[in-house]
C-alpha cells in the first residue's frame, strides 16, 4: 500500500492561537513605556485652572442673578410709575392753591364743600394772582425739581363777579384812550387788570382763563346780565379781543358758585389726566391716513410725491378707501388734469358722472367709484361756496 504524502503545511493548533492573541503588541507596550508621572507643579497649575473655571462661573452665574434682579426692580418701579401717574391715583396729589381773596364771597363755600366732600387737597394761599385757582404736586424724579420739589401746572383760574368785569372793561378802556369812561373807575378794579397783565408777564408759561360769575340765576336773571354787558358791547369785545390775542387768556361767563365749581371739577380731572396720556403716548390722529405724521407726505422738488398727496386728499372723505383714492388718481395724476377733464364735459350731468365708471382695482369682485363719490368730488373742486355740505 502505497505511503499517503502530506502537503507542506504548516498546522496551527488552537493552543498556539490563543497564545498569540494574549501576547501583548509592541505598540502597546511602547505607550506604556511612554507615560510618565505628572510633577507636583503640573498637577497644582491643573487644579488652580479648575478652580479658576468654576469661580468664573459662579460669577457669570451671580451675574446673571444679580441682572434678573434689576430687572424686576425696574419692572416694579416701573409699574408703580405707571400705577401713580393713572388719573384716579395722580389726583390724590393735586394741590388746589386757592386765593385767600376769594373767600370774601360767600359763594366759595360751595367750592371748598364739594372738593372736602371729594378728599381733594387744597390750601388757602394769599400769593400769586388775586382771585386765582391754581394747581400744584410734587415733583416726580424724572423732572427737575423746583421750588422745594413741587410742580406748578400750567392752568390758572380766575374768578371774578360781573361788576368786577365791568369796571376792567372800563379800565382797559381808559388805559387804551378811546372815549372818556362811562361811570366811576374804581382803583380797585384798576389794580386787579394791572395785576393780571404783570402775573402773566413774569408767568408766560400760564394759561389763565376768567371765570365770570353772577350770584343770581335764572331766565329773567341771565336777561339782567346780558343789560348790562350790553351798555358797552362794543368795550367788552374790545376787552375779550385783547385779552384772547394779545395774552392767550380766554373768559367764560357762568352763572352762580356751582357752575363755577363744575368748571374746577372738570379742569382738575383734565390736569390728572395729561401725565398718564403722556406716557402712554398719544395715538395717531383718524384724519391721518396710516397714521402718518401731521407733516404729511413729503415732496420732492422735482415734484415726486404730488401724485400721493392728491391720493390722500381724496382719501379724507368720507367713506373713500385708498382703492377708491388710488382707482381716480390713477387716470387723472393731478386736480388739474381732472380740472381740464371737466371742462371738456358738455353738460354738468356729463362733469358730475365723470368718474362714476372708473374701475376698482383690488377685492374679489368687480367695483366701480359710483356716481355719489363722483359727484361729492366735482363739488370738491368746482364749488364756490364754502359753506356747501359734500355729503
Amino acid at each position: 500500500m502505497p505511503a499517503v504524502q502530506r502537503a507542506n503545511t504548516w498546522e496551527i493548533s488552537d493552543s498556539e492561537e490563543e497564545s498569540d492573541l494574549n501576547k501583548p503588541s509592541s505598540s502597546s507596550s511602547g505607550e506604556k513605556k511612554k507615560r510618565r508621572r505628572r510633577t507636583r507643579e503640573e498637577v497644582q497649575e491643573e487644579q488652580e485652572n479648575r478652580r479658576a473655571a468654576r469661580e468664573k462661573q459662579r460669577q457669570e452665574k451671580n451675574k446673571l442673578k444679580e441682572e434678573k434682579l434689576e430687572e424686576q426692580q425696574r419692572r416694579r418701579e416701573a409699574a408703580v410709575r405707571v400705577s401713580l401717574f393713572k388719573p384716579e391715583n395722580f389726583i390724590k396729589s393735586l394741590t388746589l392753591q386757592i386765593h385767600a381773596a376769594l373767600l370774601r364771597d360767600a359763594g366759595c363755600d360751595v367750592l371748598l364743600g364739594t372738593l372736602d366732600g371729594l378728599q381733594w387737597k387744597n390750601c388757602i394761599e394769599n400769593q400769586g394772582l388775586p382771585n386765582s385757582i391754581s394747581w400744584t404736586r410734587p415733583a416726580l424724579q424724572t423732572e427737575d425739581e423746583a421750588k422745594n420739589g413741587v410742580i406748578e401746572e400750567d392752568q390758572v383760574l380766575m374768578v371774578i363777579s360781573h361788576n368786577e368785569f365791568e369796571d376792567m372793561v372800563m379800565s382797559h378802556k381808559t388805559e387804551t384812550n378811546q372815549q372818556a369812561p362811562i361811570g366811576v373807575v374804581y382803583e380797585e378794579a384798576e389794580s386787579l387788570l394791572q395785576h393780571l397783565y404783570k402775573y402773566l408777564t413774569e408767568a408766560s408759561r400760564k394759561f389763565v382763563t376768567v371765570l365770570v360769575i353772577s350770584h343770581q340765576s335764572g331766565s329773567g336773571d341771565e336777561d339782567h346780565f346780558d343789560f348790562h354787558l350790553s351798555q358797552h358791547h362794543l368795550d367788552t369785545e374790545a376787552l375779550l379781543v385783547h385779552l384772547q390775542l394779545y395774552w392767550n387768556v380766554s373768559v367764560n361767563f357762568l352763572f352762580g358758585w356751582q357752575e363755577v365749581t363744575d368748571h374746577v371739577v372738570a379742569v382738575t380731572k383734565a390736569v390728572s389726566k395729561r401725565p398718564y396720556k403722556a406716557l402712554c403716548g398719544e395715538p395717531d390722529l383718524g384724519f391721518c391716513m396710516d397714521g402718518s405724521w401731521s407733516a404729511g407726505v413729503r415732496v420732492d422738488r422735482d415734484g415726486r410725491g404730488l401724485t400721493q398727496v392728491w391720493t390722500r386728499q381724496i382719501q379724507q372723505l368720507n367713506r373713500v378707501s385708498p382703492a377708491l383714492a388710488k382707482a381716480v388718481t390713477s387716470v387723472y395724476p393731478s386736480p388739474s388734469l381732472l380740472l381740464q377733464a371737466y371742462e371738456q364735459q358738455p353738460s354738468d350731468e356729463e362733469r358730475r358722472r365723470l368718474l362714476a365708471d372708473l374701475t376698482v382695482v383690488g377685492g374679489a369682485k368687480e367695483r366701480r367709484v359710483g356716481p355719489e363719490l363722483s359727484g361729492r368730488i366735482h363739488r370738491l373742486l368746482t364749488s364756490q361756496n364754502p359753506h356747501l355740505m359734500l355729503d
